[in-house]
């Protein structure tokens, strides 16, 4: 595996020869998209052998997450994006801040609450937010005219950013647009600032995202997705 840029500061890393280059051909040619109208679907992990296989305990991508965070990681959430004509989307700047979780359970600190595609989601203490990171492996191809990532670097330190200071983090910070080719993973600490245009020559931009963490939730709270057996 290589690594181009400094995760640990920066919160943002490429990673190029990691997946291998025959699990990306079959996940391009799976039938697993195109994703809705938005361009994201979630996606039940289990059926789908290789992205299974990438997320397992011993698999690719977490070990990868792993060896970003120095601790051992599991996947919590997965999900599915393409960017195409009918689904050319841009994103604003922000953070993710909410998890998904089993089942709505009022607990300190987590809060206020959501329903996206039948799972409960939350926002928790910015302290497990900021211990999460996002694994994004690129199935196509993707400069920065097809919509590529942009990130604000070490901004996943400021923990929660009010809306109404993102404009100027923004804009005094250096933003880098993060590119890949089919086959690179893109990582993303949680909470780091970023956002991405639409794409100037939409094809595609398929990207296969999970969630990782070194964390457990305060019980009785707990993860969606439980971590894959080998």
């Amino acid at each position: 595996m290589r690594i181009v840029g400094d995760f640990a500061a920066d919160g943002y890393a490429v990673l190029s020869d990691l997946a291998p280059s025959d699990a990306v051909d079959r996940l391009r040619a799976s039938g697993i998209f195109p994703c809705n109208a938005a361009g994201q679907r979630g996606f039940a992990a289990d059926g789908n052998a290789d992205i299974a296989a990438l997320a397992a305990a011993d698999g690719a991508l977490t070990r990868a997450a792993s060896e970003l965070m120095g601790s051992r990681c599991h996947p919590v959430r997965i999900l599915l994006f393409d960017k195409t004509p009918q689904a050319n989307w841009a994103v604003p700047w922000h953070q993710d801040r909410t998890i998904a979780v089993k089942e709505r359970v009022e607990v300190a600190g987590y809060g206020p609450w959501s329903r996206k595609g039948g799972v409960d989601h939350v926002e928790p203490p910015a302290e497990l937010l900021s211990d999460m990171e996002a694994l994004r492996l690129h199935l196509d191809d993707c400069g920065a005219d097809n919509g590529a990532l942009e990130v604000v670097p070490g901004s996943w330190k400021l923990g929660r950013i009010a809306a109404g200071e993102i404009a100027g983090i923004v804009s005094r910070g250096n933003v880098r647009t993060l590119t890949a080719r089919a086959g690179d993973v893109v990582a993303m600490r949680g909470l780091t600032l970023h956002a991405s245009k639409r794409a100037e020559r939409p094809g595609h931009r398929r990207v296969l995202h999970v969630d990782f963490t070194n964390r457990d939730l305060s019980a009785p709270l707990a993860w969606a997705m439980t971590e894959f057996a080998a």
